[in-house]
């Protein structure tokens, strides 16, 4: 059995937080796929399935993330947790800008 290392458990809020974010993505990204085809076209589908991998790839990294987070904070190896680095944050943000200028650009190309 594992002692609690905190007790605001603040780890476990961020990593549950984390799980929200990709889950929502995943909703989302699923959704698109079944919306917005008959909106702006076959392209579409591109976006979407891309969404679904990077939510996908994103909730796997981050569940691993949390594990070894956990283990280092519970066990007493004598090592300290390492800390974020930023990367996932930065690769989220990257992505879903360059999604956003995707969607813009068929939206414009549709046109009136």
């Amino acid at each position: 059995m594992t002692t609690l290392f905190d007790p605001g458990l603040q780890p476990e809020r961020t990593g549950l937080a984390w799980q929200r974010t990709c889950l929502g993505l995943l909703a989302g990204s699923l959704a698109s796929m079944k919306v917005l085809p008959p909106i702006l076209g076959p392209w579409s589908l591109l976006l979407a399935f891309a969404g679904v991998l990077e939510s996908s790839l994103l909730l796997f990294v981050v569940r691993c993330r949390y594990l070894r987070q956990h283990h280092s904070l519970t066990t007493l190896d004598g090592q300290l947790p390492r800390t974020a680095d930023g990367r996932l944050p930065a690769v989220l943000a990257l992505t879903t800008v360059l999604a956003g200028i995707v969607s813009l650009v068929l939206v414009l190309s549709i046109g009136p």
